[in-house]
């Protein structure tokens, strides 16, 4: 029979499963960014400062639902963020933060516009990704970042593109979906593709309007 603190257990080890697999695959570096998991009422998250590459699953850091500290090492500063867009979206599961490299170089650079970072430049993006709104600079941690992150995720759900992501300046993408293969395939198809815009030199158009409205009605799209 499986028990909560079987679940409990399996989130802990699919946490250090994604956290090893970022790391060696150069998504995070040091201890920036964090992952969470929602089990239950209760919600798993990374450490303050842990290296994800090197994470340790009786560390990880156990909240209750009023972010009251269960077990684990000390909860990440962004405990509060995420716990907030699981409020917001609540088929979310499973949130991931890092820092990777050309998505912060995008900030840096200037994203193609602040409603959506890039254009709509290939149908995985499109389907897999979605619109990715930018997030005006705060320092880490700053509570004033969850108002503005969850506004937004309720403005695109009211227009009927709900979004999986938003880029916060500086520091990286916030990815959430209903489990961690999800969430970790949007963060990987939202890094590539500022990648390939970058390596390009932003020159390539944006698919065709026509060919992002056979994008919604042959795979409903959330365009």
């Amino acid at each position: 029979m499986t028990t909560l603190s079987t679940v409990v257990d399996d989130a802990r080890a699919e946490m250090v499963r994604v956290g090893t697999s970022l790391f060696a695959r150069g998504y995070v570096h040091a201890s920036a960014g964090n992952i969470s998991g929602r089990v239950g009422d209760e919600y798993l998250i990374t450490p303050t400062d842990a290296a994800l590459g090197f994470l340790e699953s009786d560390r990880l850091a156990l909240v209750d639902a009023d972010g009251e500290q269960i077990a684990g090492d000390r909860a990440s500063k962004t405990l509060a963020l995420h716990q907030r867009i699981y409020a917001a979206d609540p088929a979310a599961r499973f949130v991931v933060h890092t820092h990777s490299t050309h998505l912060v170089a995008l900030t840096l650079s200037g994203v193609w516009n602040p409603d959506d970072v890039l254009p709509p430049l290939t149908p995985y993006y499109v389907m897999k990704v979605g619109h990715v709104p930018l997030i005006p600079y705060h320092r880490p941690g700053d509570p004033r970042v969850a108002d503005l992150v969850t506004a937004r995720i309720a403005d695109r759900a009211a227009r009927g593109t709900p979004i999986r992501a938003i880029l916060l300046d500086r520091l990286g993408p916030v990815v959430w979906g209903p489990d961690a293969a999800t969430a970790v395939a949007v963060l990987e198809e939202l890094e590539e593709t500022a990648r390939l815009w970058l390596l390009t030199d932003r020159r390539p158009e944006p698919l065709h309007a026509s060919a992002i409205d056979e994008l919604r009605s042959t795979f409903d799209a959330a365009w």
